[in-house]
């Protein structure tokens, strides 16, 4: 029996630190010069709901294999949304430069993908009598200090995700994806602060040309 492992909830994932996602955000945006409307962006290896998301990829290409039929639908959309919920973080911050909507329209597809990937590991667990973990139980406890591991990769869930029992494994994936869950529900609200702060495109580059033209002097 391994070290005790999954279920992460909001609650227990709330801390007083700023997000190590939302701090990845900001710095992106560091040293960006005034006269110009083509912010920094992409980046996104540094967010950490990309990098959740990524396992929780990895965690379910191993999972689908073992477990499900691969001639079977379920498979292929259990692949396709846990894909969808690391692609379009990629995406989102590569669109960021030119289109802030795009970026808030693409996490929150990223986020909600991952919101239904949830629900078929919900409906593999309930159709094989396997009890979701409460935040209370002991492999839930163990999976909340992996998951506050800097760093943490594949290899750190690795015992949960390939246990022989698909008990274990669906509990601790269906913890992975709550918490890249909550970890996109605060970048979406970042972003949306940043969009009131900041403006789009439009707004950034009569910006810049402002800028530009007040440097030239009244004479040019």
């Amino acid at each position: 029996m391994p070290e005790p492992t999954t279920k992460v909830t909001k609650r227990t994932e709330v801390r007083s630190r700023p997000s190590p996602s939302l701090k990845s955000l900001s710095s992106l945006k560091d040293g960006q010069s005034p006269d110009t409307f083509i912010p920094p962006h992409g980046g996104y290896q540094q967010l950490l709901s990309y990098q959740k998301a990524l396992v929780v990829y990895d965690a379910t290409l191993h999972f689908c294999g073992r477990f499900i039929n691969q001639k079977s639908r379920t498979h292929d959309q259990m692949v396709q949304a846990a894909r969808s919920g690391k692609q379009n973080i990629l995406e989102g911050s590569e669109a960021s430069a030119t289109s802030k909507e795009t970026e808030l329209k693409l996490t929150n597809v990223a986020r909600a993908s991952q919101k239904e990937l949830l629900e078929d590991y919900r409906d593999f667990m309930r159709n094989r009598g396997i009890e979701e973990w409460t935040p209370d139980h002991p492999y839930a406890q163990r999976l909340r200090r992996l998951n506050r591991t800097p760093g943490a990769s594949y290899q750190t869930f690795k015992k949960g995700i390939e246990h022989p029992d698909p008990a274990i494994c669906a509990n601790v994936i269906a913890g992975l994806i709550k918490v890249t869950c909550y970890l996109l529900d605060q970048q979406l609200k970042r972003l949306e602060q940043d969009f009131l702060k900041e403006g789009g495109l439009r707004e950034r580059m009569t910006r810049a040309r402002l800028a530009y033209r007040a440097k030239q002097g009244p004479w040019k």
